[in-house]
């Protein structure tokens, strides 16, 4: 119960003040820069919709509500695919990839400042050894 009461807590603390830190410093949410994350690292920075849903582990409808807003900012485009019109790709623009750039180095700091300069070097290895367990035993139980 403690570690699950800690887990909790730690995550919603600093989810919340990551999300702080990027309304007030971009007025971004946290996800949206996760989106704009994700869609940087993929290849020619687009991801199809269920895709870039199922690496955020959000739903469709949430997702699109985000890509709406971004998409408005002028931050991501999308287009549909040639070969299936039933599938639509999230893609990043280039004032997404400079919003990401300028946004990047606050978050990284704030996320230093919150989470990891408070952890060892150990305690984090085996915080994040024991937290791929958990993502990968929900996979395993999805399948």
């Amino acid at each position: 119960m403690r570690a699950w009461k800690a887990f909790l807590a730690a995550t919603a603390l600093v989810n919340r003040q990551v999300d702080h830190q990027l309304k007030e410093e971009m007025g971004l949410s946290h996800l949206q820069y996760e989106i704009l994350v994700r869609l940087n690292q993929a290849p020619e920075a687009e991801l199809r919709m269920t895709v870039l849903a199922d690496a955020l582990l959000n739903s469709k409808s949430g997702l699109t509500y985000q890509i709406n807003q971004l998409e408005k900012a002028g931050l991501v485009r999308r287009r549909t695919c040639p070969t299936d019109v039933r599938s639509i790709y999230a893609c990043l623009t280039d004032a997404g990839r400079t919003m990401l750039q300028r946004a990047a180095p606050g978050h990284v700091t704030a996320v230093r400042q919150l989470f990891i300069d408070l952890l060892t070097p150990s305690q984090l290895a085996e915080l994040a050894d024991s937290l791929e367990k958990v993502a990968v035993g929900y996979h395993q139980q999805r399948e």
